[in-house]
């Protein structure tokens, strides 16, 4: 990992994603959460404000070391459910199959190299019945906007640590055998149109089967 990866990329996460309209898709995402949660990219733990009451316990897979300390220094409150550090992988979890009540990922199913088997490790570890979070931004419906995405990823997953604009969240949640029950898709309301290209989003709630 290089230094701008290492170091740059986990603070500059921590505020553009830290603010007022973002935390508040977090909490909608994060609610119906309960039991044993499963976190994939649990970053600097900007999620941790929101978990619900049903919440026992958080396994965190997180790969960078910065992330995770600033999760334990600036979000990780008193009071709330134990948060552990579950692995660093989300493609090969280090999980028991069928283990987890819960799921949720935000703004990381953008940046995982290998979606597919991370999706398949999501599918994987969720007991039957189990549910994934997610809050992802990704491919946009307007073709114009999806140009432009398509022509940016190459620039922004340089800049920010593998970062795809244009990946289409719900179909590959779909492809990897988890049944998308609940779906929204909107922009971020933002002050310039140039913004759509990165502020895309889908919220949602997927199960296993």
């Amino acid at each position: 990992m290089s230094w701008w990866n290492e170091q740059v990329v986990p603070r500059a996460i921590d505020l553009l994603l830290g603010t007022g309209e973002v935390h508040e898709q977090r909490a909608r995402v994060c609610e119906g959460l309960f039991g044993e949660v499963l976190e994939i990219g649990f970053g600097s733990g900007l999620n941790a404000e929101h978990y619900p009451a049903g919440v026992e316990r958080v396994l965190g897979v997180e790969p960078s070391d910065v992330a995770w300390h600033l999760a334990e220094r600036k979000h990780l409150k008193a009071g709330g459910p134990p948060v552990v550090r579950a692995g660093l992988d989300g493609e090969a979890l280090e999980l028991a199959g069928a283990s987890v009540d819960s799921a949720l990922s935000t703004f990381t199913l953008c940046t995982i190299p290998n979606l597919e088997s991370a999706l398949s490790e999501v599918r994987r570890v969720l007991r039957p019945g189990g549910s994934f979070h997610f809050l992802e931004h990704g491919l946009s419906p307007d073709p114009g906007v999806a140009r432009w995405q398509h022509r940016l990823t190459p620039v922004q997953r340089r800049v920010f640590a593998g970062c795809h604009l244009d990946r289409p969240i719900a179909d590959s949640i779909e492809g990897s055998g988890l049944v998308v029950e609940e779906l929204e898709t909107f922009y971020l309301r933002a002050p310039i149109p140039a913004t759509k290209v990165v502020g895309h989003l889908y919220v949602g709630r997927a199960v296993r089967p």
